[in-house]
């Protein structure tokens, strides 16, 4: 009686530790560690889709230069992201409250946003051109001394115009450049103060309404566009390596000469970062 006794109670013993073994091989294996069980952060990206041709609706469709560099730029981080075209001075609330990751939609580089946001590595150069209509008199900055002139609010173009006739009701902000531009036609302004690129892709894709694009390197400096990011971001570095590959590789003048039909002065870009 004793032995059998022994005998059960070894065998129930035997059973325990058995199903305890298995318990715990498959606590182990049903449950992933590290980043490999968990899903990749979709980065979100802010946009102000109204500056052609850096980003605008086309179709339902986000489409630009910007939005063309992005995706290169993403891809070879290896990072997952959805464009969102949020509006321009939301943009800058979002990326402030971390609503988005980082933003994109041909902002300046500037000292006094560097006091608020981070940027990437200079990516674009730009200036400031005059939009006017091909009758007018102006043949440079200077001659707007006395006109109205539409800008974009908050823009370099905004700040030209100021640093040049001072603040007042002579410079009259818009939402949009288009806008701006529509203000002008209508009689409303005698002149638009806006990004070359931005100025020329307007004339071009509208021959008929008999505009002209007039530069004065005089008194509009160059600028350059970046990538923007709330402050401290660690993406920063990865998009910044990211950018100087596709730089690199010649994957972003195939970029810059499909929507400028030209070849990208990429030392320059090297030389204001």
């Amino acid at each position: 009686m004793w032995k059998k006794k022994s005998l059960f109670a070894a065998i129930v013993v035997a059973l325990m530790m058995a199903l305890a073994a298995c318990g715990s091989k498959s606590k182990e294996t049903s449950s992933p560690s590290g980043s490999e069980g968990e899903a990749k952060k979709k980065i979100v990206v802010g946009t102000d889709a109204a500056f052609a041709p850096f980003e605008y609706m086309e179709k339902g469709k986000i489409v630009g230069f910007d939005v063309d560099l992005l995706d290169a730029v993403m891809k070879e981080a290896g990072l997952d992201y959805e464009l969102k075209n949020i509006g321009w001075d939301p943009l800058f609330a979002a990326l402030q409250s971390k609503e988005v990751d980082m933003g994109i939609s041909g902002i300046t580089i500037k000292d006094e946003r560097k006091q608020s946001y981070d940027f990437s590595a200079p990516y674009f150069e730009a200036t400031q051109v005059i939009l006017v209509k091909e009758n007018s008199p102006v043949k440079n900055a200077l001659d707007l001394k006395g006109k109205t002139i539409g800008v974009q609010n908050a823009t370099t173009g905004q700040e030209a115009a100021e640093k040049l006739f001072g603040k007042g009701n002579h410079i009259k902000k818009f939402e949009t450049t288009v806008v701006a531009i529509m203000e002008m036609l209508n009689g409303g302004v005698e002149a638009v103060i806006t990004d070359n690129a931005v100025a020329n892709e307007y004339v071009k894709n509208n021959p008929t309404k008999k505009l002209k694009v007039i530069e004065d390197p005089n008194n509009f400096a160059s600028e350059y566009y970046g990538m923007i990011f709330p402050k401290n971001s660690e993406l920063k570095a990865k998009v910044d390596d990211a950018l100087k590959k596709v730089i690199d590789s010649g994957k972003y003048t195939e970029i810059y000469k499909k929507w400028f039909n030209k070849e990208p002065n990429i030392q320059r870009l090297g030389q204001s970062s």
